[in-house]
């Protein structure tokens, strides 16, 4: 065990120095599935993140987290389950690469990927594994399930001045558009659209043209030569599909404390956001059923 500052990484935990050594791993040398990698910016609710996805199902859980920062204690009971990576993940395309470094070895098994203070949510996931969903998925003839990202934040900032609260997190509960996505040669693409809202949309002033859209193959089958692309959509364009052909297919969403984060630390945008309430911010319940009522996911046809 090694201890600092009151945390810890057991030596039961598999730990990899770095990316390059993940990749020497063979195809499959992290048994079966489904696997979560969670990319950890900071230190903030990274262990809720972890406890979260375990708690779906997940076999194994991929943590990225740079060097010296460590576990909380409570993470002890599960370190048959977690794989510690060692990574620079303040870096743009740190998602990209961690995702696209195990690729290949994880080829055939279903996949999930997020950021620390990040919480996937799927319908009825209080009483289904995500290993159910992935199998429903399957027999839908689908490689993957489209994901929304929508921004959790603090209602009392002077409280949570980074705007994060668990016990106090608010989402919006409109405000959501979509835009034909459109190919390099400017034609409308089959079944997918750019979405849009929440923060990003609200403070679209302080966010870059490029990171505006909430959308993102969060969940999906690993395939051999797949890659994971800087706009979080893959190489293969039918699984950033939002629909199957014949009729519409299960949406998950990623609940993400992320944006609110950035926009109180970031010095542009720090000083001008006193407060991330509207007349259609809504008390998050933590339940698939308020994501479903509010339309920012659905079912599918049978699941």
């Amino acid at each position: 065990m090694k201890t600092k500052q009151g945390n810890y990484v057991s030596s039961d935990i598999q730990e990899f120095p770095d990316l390059r050594a993940v990749r020497k791993t063979p195809a499959g040398g992290f048994g079966k599935g489904p696997f979560a990698i969670v990319i950890a910016e900071d230190k903030r609710e990274t262990s809720a993140t972890l406890h979260h996805v375990l708690q779906l199902g997940f076999r194994k859980v991929f943590l990225v987290a740079p060097q010296g920062l460590m576990l909380d204690p409570d993470m002890e009971i599960f370190a048959e389950k977690l794989v510690l990576i060692r990574d620079r993940t303040r870096r743009p395309d740190a998602a990209q690469d961690a995702v696209n470094s195990l690729m290949d070895i994880l080829a055939g098994e279903w996949v999930h990927y997020c950021f620390n203070g990040e919480f996937l949510f799927y319908p009825f996931c209080e009483d289904r594994t995500v290993a159910e969903v992935a199998t429903f998925i399957t027999e839908e003839r689908r490689s993957s399930a489209l994901t929304y990202v929508i921004d959790l934040y603090a209602g009392d900032l002077h409280t949570f001045p980074d705007a994060v609260s668990l016990d106090n997190a608010l989402l919006d509960g409109s405000g959501y558009y979509a835009e034909p996505r459109r190919d390099a040669n400017d034609v409308d693409m089959d079944r997918q659209m750019n979405f849009y809202g929440g923060l990003r949309w609200r403070f679209e002033e302080h966010v870059d043209d490029s990171k505006r859209k909430i959308d993102r193959v969060g969940l999906f089958r690993a395939e051999t030569g797949l890659r994971l692309r800087d706009n979080h959509t893959l190489s293969d364009e039918e699984m950033n599909t939002f629909a199957c052909p014949w009729h519409h297919s299960l949406t998950a969403t990623i609940c993400s404390f992320r944006v609110a984060k950035a926009l109180r630390s970031n010095p542009g945008s720090r000083d001008d956001i006193h407060d991330f309430r509207w007349h259609r911010s809504e008390r998050f319940q933590w339940s698939s059923q308020q994501l479903m009522d509010l339309g920012l996911m659905e079912p599918g046809q049978w699941f």
